[in-house]
């Protein structure tokens, strides 16, 4: 993080009352005109934030926070905590990258954890147990592709694959398309 003084538009000093909590000591504006956040308001929330959080074995809190429109850098001395309110100068690039990462890994992710919670039908038995259930589950009834994956949770190539071999043993029969998707019914 790259600092420069000019970005400083406030500073305050939270105090800790061991009944009341913490509380507002002082604070000084510095550029009136900004007001992005009010300090009197979130005194508790920033005490909490920087003192509170997870303070587990390794004593882990955060020194710095960044909204949207601002962000703080805390130090903390006994009880007190200081707060530099400052606005930051071209990190909205920094954040889209940020941002084009994040969903990167987001999207990787969701990959992987769909690939780990899809079964395999490698057992012969347990393909043939599905043909077998299906014909017998739409007796009389019209069910969807999806519900039928879901039901049996197989994937999308699992259950076209046992779908398609039992309507080309003519076991089961598309009855209608609804929207994108195909409905099914014993023969």
């Amino acid at each position: 993080m790259n600092f420069s003084e000019n970005e400083l538009f406030g500073v305050a000093l939270i105090g800790f009352d061991m009944i009341d909590g913490p509380f507002l000591k002082w604070k000084k504006e510095y550029n009136s005109q900004n007001n992005l956040v009010k300090l009197d308001d979130f005194a508790m929330n920033f005490y909490l934030a920087f003192r509170g959080g997870n303070r587990g074995k390794d004593k882990k809190t955060p020194r710095a926070i960044l909204y949207d429109n601002f962000y703080i850098v805390a130090f903390p001395k006994d009880l007190e905590l200081c707060c530099l309110f400052m606005k930051p100068k071209g990190i909205d690039n920094n954040i889209k990258e940020l941002n084009k990462i994040a969903v990167r890994i987001i999207t990787e992710m969701e990959l992987d954890e769909e690939e780990d919670s899809q079964p395999e039908l490698s057992d012969e038995n347990t393909v043939e147990e599905i043909k077998r259930l299906i014909p017998n589950l739409l007796n009389g009834t019209e069910m969807s592709t999806p519900e039928l994956r879901r039901y049996f949770k197989l994937s999308n190539s699992q259950i076209w694959k046992v779908m398609s071999d039992l309507e080309n043993s003519k076991k089961i029969k598309r009855t209608r398309k609804k929207g994108r998707t195909i409905l099914w019914t014993a023969i």
